[in-house]
Parts: structure tokens; C-alpha cells; sequence
């Protein structure tokens, strides 16, 4: 590995982990469990939040789900949404950090799925990730949504992108608590 490359490794690595600790200490001061839906960050973002002393506390579990089937049976995401939107759309993310959610004991559930790269699929620019953020609240439960699109090699990508996902949880949550949400039943 070039010199650039490591340290650009050990900088990353640091930000990630200071990310993680952030979003730990939320969890902890909200009293939040957290669950995963994850396909193209492929658990790494459960993988960051347990690398924090303490962290395993508030993860209640993570799905690693990257065929359309997967997403289907475990986490009933409706045939039909892959079919409209495609498995890269924030419809598809949406449904997969809600079943996360439903089928957990979780009160957040996160999700994502995207293209790594290095290659477009069905016009797609690789690096498009789409994220999902869903809450338990008031009986029912909010979800969050939005597409985002990194630059760089698959690794990046990703770790990128279960750094954004775990940096945005807070943000939607204070949302969600403030009730400027939709509600899904």
C-alpha cells in the first residue's frame, strides 16, 4: 500500500470511529437499540458500532440482505416496489428499515442498498447509495430516506457510506421527535 493510501486508511479509520462513538453515545442518552437492514455496506455499519467499548448494549441486530429474495423473505420488502423503483431506490431502503424495525425490538432500524462500483447497472451511476432511517413512535412507526452518491473504489464507497448512514441517524431522530415525519402504518 503507498504511503498517501495508508495514511488516507488511518484518517478514515479514525473518522469512522468517531462517528461510531457520536452515534453510541446518542443511543445511549436516548435509551435506543438499534437495528440493520444492510445489502451494499454489507454489515459494516453494525461492524463500526460494535468496534465502540459498549456498543454491542444498543444493537439489537443486523441483516446482511443482498438478493431480491433475501429482502423479500426477511424483510418483506413487496416484490413490486423492486420491480417499480428498482433494488437502488430510497422505496427499496424504506421498506427494508421498516421490516427491520417490525421484526425486531429495536426503536431504529437503518438501512441501505446501492451499487459499489466500479461498473453502472441499469443506468446507475455507481457509488449511488440509498439510505433509510425508521423509528417506532407513538405506536406506529416514521421512516427518513435519501439517496446519496460516492466517488472513490468499491472499499470506499462503502465504508463511506455506513459512515453516512451511522452520521445521519441522530439527525432523523431529532426529526422524528420533533414529529416532522410521515407516518406509516
Amino acid at each position: 500500500m503507498a504511503r498517501d493510501e495508508v495514511n488516507h486508511a488511518w484518517c478514515f479509520g479514525m473518522i469512522s470511529m468517531a462517528t461510531a462513538a457520536h452515534t453510541i453515545d446518542y443511543l445511549r442518552a436516548h435509551s435506543l437499540v438499534v437495528a440493520t437492514a444492510e445489502s451494499c455496506t454489507a454489515g459494516k455499519i453494525v461492524a463500526l458500532l460494535s468496534e465502540v467499548e459498549g456498543g454491542g448494549e444498543f444493537i439489537e441486530c443486523g441483516y446482511v440482505v443482498y438478493s431480491p429474495q433475501a429482502k423479500q423473505r426477511l424483510l418483506h420488502v413487496n416484490p413490486h416496489t423492486i420491480e417499480t423503483f428498482n433494488l437502488t431506490s430510497v422505496e427499496v431502503a424504506s421498506e427494508m428499515a421498516l421490516g427491520a424495525l417490525r421484526d425486531s425490538t429495536a426503536g431504529v432500524a437503518v438501512a441501505t442498498t446501492g451499487i459499489l462500483g466500479p461498473d453502472d447497472v441499469d443506468g446507475i451511476p455507481a457509488g449511488t447509495i440509498c439510505f433509510a432511517w425508521a423509528f417506532q413512535s407513538n405506536g406506529g412507526s416514521c421512516v427518513f430516506s435519501r439517496e446519496h452518491r460516492f466517488f472513490g473504489s468499491r472499499c470506499k464507497v462503502q465504508m463511506d457510506a455506513a459512515e453516512y448512514a451511522i452520521h445521519y441517524l441522530p439527525h432523523f431522530h431529532l426529526l422524528a421527535m420533533a414529529g416532522e415525519w410521515k407516518q406509516q402504518s
